[in-house]
């Protein structure tokens, strides 16, 4: 397991859930990997974890400034990276709500930090990897993004879809320099995201029985698809929509 030998990738909300997954994953294939978190203790705990191939990195996604300097440390250190997935996100149920009954500062700090913070992320992986002369950048989206799925959630929904565009686009922008920008989009996935759903037996029930797979996705499912758009694998792919969704897109 070795498909990406050689390469330093950079995973933000890499301290839970997916984003560890995809971390550890990648560590396993051969990759450093830098563990992307604002929870300073808990990316720590995580890179510790994995082993001498990870180093915990501190970052705001949702604050340039924050962005901007954990590029110019990884670079310093000769660990710029050449994959880049922006998995950090925010989903925030009991404020979240149908566009009648939204709050502004819900909508605000749900896309301050999904659609805002991935924009900030791949504007400077962007720049960190046109000196290298192309890279991998993976988002992840959700089905929420795509059809009515998040129809209870007005802010998380939209901030979705629009980062499935703004990865089409920045595919398009850059496909001549190398960089290949794709977006992975799970299903219900069983994180500390969405525990307040778990928690919830009829919740989840009703989410998971318009799965036609018949069962949640777990992180691992997303990582595996991860591994081929980091890898030369998918060297011919970008701009793209990966629904690794048990089929909850198809219904």
């Amino acid at each position: 397991m070795t498909r990406l030998m050689g390469k330093t990738a950079l995973i933000t909300g890499a301290a839970t859930g997916i984003g560890r997954a995809v971390a550890e994953r990648f560590s396993v294939e051969g990759a450093r990997v830098v563990i992307a978190d604002r929870d300073t203790q808990a990316a720590a705990s995580a890179a510790q974890t994995i082993g001498a191939s990870a180093r915990a990195l501190t970052m705001d996604i949702a604050d340039e400034t924050s962005v901007a300097a954990g590029f110019a440390e990884l670079e310093g250190l000769g660990w710029t990276p050449g994959v880049v997935v922006a998995n950090a996100g925010v989903q925030l149920f009991g404020h979240d709500a149908p566009i009648a009954d939204l709050d502004l500062d819900v909508w605000r700090r749900t896309m301050d930090v999904n659609l805002t913070g991935t924009f900030l992320t791949v504007k400077h992986a962007v720049r960190a990897m046109l000196p290298l002369g192309g890279g991998s950048i993976i988002l992840t989206g959700s089905p929420t993004g795509v059809n009515g799925e998040g129809r209870d959630f007005t802010a998380y929904s939209t901030s979705k879809a629009g980062i499935h565009g703004l990865g089409r686009t920045v595919a398009a922008a850059y496909a001549d320099r190398g960089i290949r920008v794709n977006t992975v989009i799970p299903a219900y996935t069983e994180t500390s995201l969405v525990t307040t759903i778990t928690s919830d037996p009829a919740a989840r029930a009703a989410i998971i029985g318009r799965i036609p797979l018949g069962r949640a996705g777990t992180p691992e499912d997303i990582a595996g698809t991860m591994v081929f758009l980091a890898s030369d694998d998918g060297a011919f792919a970008t701009g793209a929509l990966f629904q690794v969704d048990g089929g909850m897109t198809t219904i």
